[in-house]
């Protein structure tokens, strides 16, 4: 089998459950040594036992001295690392009007914060090597605004910058760092046991409505699926795609094309 990521160190954070842990999954599957980053240890760990290769880390990625732990932990347990792939991120979706600021705080904090402490903690690894991928998980919501869904909006939009932002500094020491912009993942767990109940209470309607407005709005007519997300990173991560950087790659089946 070829495997297109064999013998690389990669983390992925908010990997214990849904798309991270599938991310993580398909990462051991082409061949990467996993470190399973969570704020929820005990899931990531199951998930890393799982593994051919792996460990877990409980992180907290708006913490800096657990971001710093985590990177720690790869770079001692595997001698380097490779691949960072940003995943960690939250979902809070009501009215401007009745949002309050530390929840708003909340989701910058987790998905733009979180993101560049992760990325900086890994950089510093990988300046050094001269060598190194740098991969955020951001959204549809980073190209085009979000209905009563700001805040998840702002700090996708936010993650974009910082990802061409990054891609421009990092360059000189052979370092890529591109986003992936996924559509709707409708069948995933963040979906069905939260946003369906989110957005129909944001939107007046029923959660069969809320699914199927969703699905109208995809050229192709299906939700997006983990797979299609994994495809896009695996590519990202390997030499196939050395001539790519600060790019937001959009995997939406056609809802978002710029």
């Amino acid at each position: 089998m070829c495997r297109m990521l064999d013998g690389k160190v990669a983390i992925v954070t908010g990997a214990a459950q849904g798309l991270g842990e599938a991310l993580a999954r398909r990462l051991d599957r082409e061949g990467c040594k996993v470190v399973v980053a969570d704020i929820n240890y005990e899931k990531a760990k199951e998930v890393a036992d799982s593994l051919s290769d792996a460990v877990a880390v409980k992180v907290d990625v708006t913490n800096e001295e657990e971001v710093e732990a985590m990177v720690r932990k790869a770079v001692d347990t595997y001698g380097t690392l490779d691949i960072l792939v940003a995943n960690a991120g939250i979902v809070i979706a009501m009215p401007i009007t009745e949002f309050p600021y530390d929840k708003w705080k909340k989701v910058i904090d987790v998905n733009l914060n979180g993101y560049f402490l992760c990325a900086r903690a890994a950089a510093r690894v990988m300046i050094p090597q001269r060598r190194g991928v740098i991969i955020q998980i951001n959204s549809k919501s980073g190209k085009k605004g979000s209905y009563r869904n700001a805040a998840y909006a702002s700090s996708k939009f936010g993650g974009i910058g910082l990802t061409q932002s990054l891609a421009l500094e990092l360059a000189e020491y052979g370092i890529r760092v591109n986003a992936i912009c996924p559509g709707n993942l409708l069948d995933s767990p963040l979906w069905v046991n939260s946003l369906y109940k989110q957005y129909a209470k944001n939107q007046g309607i029923t959660e069969e409505e809320v699914r199927q407005k969703y699905l109208n709005q995809v050229p192709l007519k299906r939700a997006c699926t983990y797979d299609d997300v994994a495809n896009v990173m695996v590519f990202l991560a390997s030499d196939q795609a050395s001539y790519m950087t600060g790019q937001a790659i959009n995997v939406t089946g056609g809802q978002e094309m710029r």
